[in-house]
């Protein structure tokens, strides 16, 4: 099996609670004991009562290495990956936990995908998203195009190749979606797996002060990547994704690569979603409100943008003229259909 001929290191970087950290940790030795070579554990200078928890584990396949100061997510990790000679490294933060081995399948997913730089196990954290109505690739991931760090199996030696998370990010937030987005526009692609679960806690570690961590650092990721705020409102007919031009395919595609999502809206629901930046939602005043409105008060997540298809809902496409207009939206509407025979032709306003 080429699963057994890649070795594993899991890195778990820990920051105070002990409780959660223990239990994470009994459970990977648990349940990935068998497939792994070692856990490196990296504490980023943590109190005294997880220090002692730390130094009083008695699995043999445990690695602790204590800071001297707080250095932050990003650099703790990269501190315990150049400790590992692994082919893979799982990081896993302090406050998840697995109740079965889901290494055999993770891997898989990357013997099937030469391409595949990381893989995501879904869970908890994902329960907002309905995984059949999406394409999977490789009949075992579903791609995304936005790294969530909570539990992530990344070749080690893309990982260190891409310089790892950057020290930028501080105590954390963001440095995960940076390195997705390095990835990603290096030729790299992102995987989630819907059929493996893992649970997430959150915010495990973080104290009060973790709602100002992520506004500076959402700050300092879209001043990298100010694109990733284009975010596109497509609405048209009942149509699948094999309907549209390879053409049309690709604008949206290089959305994605931007860092940017499409609100698609559609009379009856689709199955076919390229990716989890993707939504479906159907042609209802209520769900048009809820996606102009959902980024009042953060810019990476407002509509920017509207294409209209010409077969979609006259009121609808009244509607949405008349706010692309009022908020001086730019509008892209289609004079033609959006088909792999059909000439696309379009205006912008």
């Amino acid at each position: 099996m080429q699963f057994a001929a890649k070795t594993i290191d899991v890195v778990i970087p820990v920051y105070n609670a002990p409780e959660l950290t223990k239990r994470c940790i009994d459970s990977v030795v648990t349940y990935l004991g068998e497939s792994i070579q070692r856990v490196l554990v990296q504490d980023d200078a943590s109190g005294r009562e997880t220090r002692e928890m730390l130094d009083h584990l008695s699995y043999a396949c445990v690695a602790v290495c204590h800071s001297e100061k707080n250095q932050g997510f990003g650099l703790t990790v990269n501190a315990a990956v150049s400790r590992s000679s692994a082919y893979y490294v799982l990081i896993l933060n302090s406050d998840t936990e697995v109740n079965r081995n889901i290494l055999p399948q993770l891997c898989a997913a990357f013997d099937a995908d030469a391409k595949l730089a990381a893989i995501i196990p879904a869970g908890n954290s994902y329960d907002n998203f309905d995984f059949s109505r999406y394409v999977l690739r490789g009949e075992n991931y579903i791609q995304t195009h936005y790294l969530r760090g909570h539990a992530i199996l990344i070749r080690r030696d893309i990982f260190q190749a891409m310089g790892g998370f950057d020290a930028a990010f501080g105590r954390g937030y963001y440095e995960d979606i940076d390195l997705g987005r390095r990835l990603d526009l290096s030729g790299w692609r992102l995987g989630v797996h819907p059929n493996v679960h893992i649970y997430h806690k959150g915010a495990g570690s973080f104290g009060g002060d973790r709602i100002q961590l992520a506004r500076r650092n959402r700050a300092v990721y879209l001043s990298r990547y100010p694109q990733a705020q284009q975010n596109i409102l497509l609405l048209s007919d009942n149509c699948v994704l094999t309907d549209f031009s390879e053409d049309f395919l690709e604008a949206i595609e290089q959305r994605f690569h931007a860092g940017s999502s499409v609100y698609w809206l559609t009379p009856l629901p689709s199955n076919q979603l390229i990716c989890l930046q993707m939504y479906n939602h159907p042609q209802r005043l209520r769900s048009v409100i809820h996606i102009l409105l959902r980024g009042w008060k953060r810019a990476d997540r407002r509509v920017t943008e509207i294409w209209i298809m010409p077969e979609a809902s006259f009121l609808m496409r009244m509607l949405l003229t008349v706010w692309a207009h009022w908020q001086g939206l730019k509008l892209l509407v289609f004079e033609e259909s959006i088909t792999k025979k059909s000439v696309t032709k379009h205006s912008v306003r």
